[in-house]
């Protein structure tokens, strides 16, 4: 397969214990068709897989047998930032797509991205909503997460919004190789791997869009690494979350380093705790709880919403994590003035 002529796309699927959905990840592959006005372009899929354990390895061997667009990677267990780079190396197509070996894909994904990128040379990678595979009942703080993912769709929300949370959902994209090759690949340390990669091509410019159709099913297994891994943990986000922010202000807020900070509570407190630590000054928390305005936390005030400054007049943290604050907090913020360049959500 090398050395035939290099396919336009590289499919990019890290397997680790993932037998289960393996197949079902794989037929969704195969069964990739043309959209409407739009081509399926030549693609390759490279499996890396990670030191399972399981049948896994078997089932790729057997599945590479039958398809000559697989190709198999067999790596020692070292974890999926490296199991990544190991598929951005091997891969040849000029759009480098992510797939995760238990979910599954819409049938005109690859299409659809493609042309999304073929049609706006200036954008580096194109997202799609996607499906939540589980059980909203159960995992609702997930679900409520694909939702809140699934808005940001223009490369400003994208942007804005990413001090957030990731604002893209990982085993959706396709990007350029060429965004690789001039920002790197998957950093590998004790945080996430794919917010910490949006959040550097993000800061470097990066243009970055999301499809509305929903091109991809984000299942949510009882061992997913952001419920088992620990660079996924509430602590490792706020570290990279804060040194990316702390750049940001620096370069972008006029009032640096000051900046004020809706909600007092403790997670807000606790999430932009490690931001302190890069010099950011938090002037005052504002709050509408009665019992947390005119307190003190850390020798900061906190204060009453009418304290804020006026429009133009400050940078803003919107840090409120209670379902629906947040939102209500930036309609307040609209209502008073406060436009897209006053305040941040984080």
């Amino acid at each position: 397969m090398s050395s035939g002529p290099p396919p336009v796309i590289s499919v990019i699927m890290p397997v680790y214990n993932a037998a289960p959905g393996l197949e079902a990840a794989l037929a969704g592959l195969w069964a990739q068709r043309p959209a409407p006005y739009a081509p399926l372009p030549p693609f390759e899929v490279i499996a890396v897989d990670d030191g399972s354990t399981d049948d896994g390895p078997a089932l790729l061997e057997a599945a590479a047998a039958r398809e000559t667009r697989l190709r198999v990677l067999r790596l020692p267990h070292r974890g999926i930032a490296k199991a990544l780079n190991a598929g951005l190396a091997a891969a040849r197509g000029v759009y480098l797509a992510r797939m995760d070996a238990d979910d599954t894909l819409h049938p005109e994904r690859l299409a659809r991205q493609a042309a999304h990128l073929d049609a706006d040379p200036g954008l580096y990678l194109s997202a799609s909503c996607v499906n939540f595979g589980g059980d909203a009942v159960t995992a609702h703080g997930f679900a409520h997460f694909v939702d809140w993912q699934n808005s940001l769709r223009t490369p400003e929300d994208i942007a804005r919004q990413r001090f957030r949370d990731t604002p893209v959902c990982h085993p959706s994209v396709m990007f350029r190789r060429e965004a690789v090759e001039r920002w790197g690949g998957y950093a590998d340390g004790d945080f996430p791997e794919d917010w910490e990669l949006w959040l550097r091509w993000l800061d470097a410019g990066a243009r970055m869009e999301k499809l509305s159709p929903r091109l991809l099913t984000w299942n949510d297994p009882p061992d997913r690494a952001t419920r088992a891994d620990a660079r996924y943990r509430e602590a490792a986000c706020n570290e990279l979350r804060a040194f990316w922010l702390a750049r940001a202000l620096a370069r972008a807020n006029p009032f640096h380093p000051e900046v004020w900070v809706l909600g007092a509570g403790r997670m807000a407190r606790r999430r932009l705790a490690p931001l302190w630590q890069h010099g950011i000054r938090p002037a005052a928390y504002i709050d509408i709880d009665p019992r947390k305005i005119g307190n003190r936390v850390g020798n900061v005030p906190v204060l009453p919403r009418a304290a804020l400054p006026k429009p133009g007049r400050c940078r803003i943290l919107n840090a409120l994590t209670a379902h629906g604050a947040a939102e209500e907090a930036a309609r307040w913020l609209e209502s008073a003035g406060h436009g897209p360049d006053d305040w941040l959500l984080v």
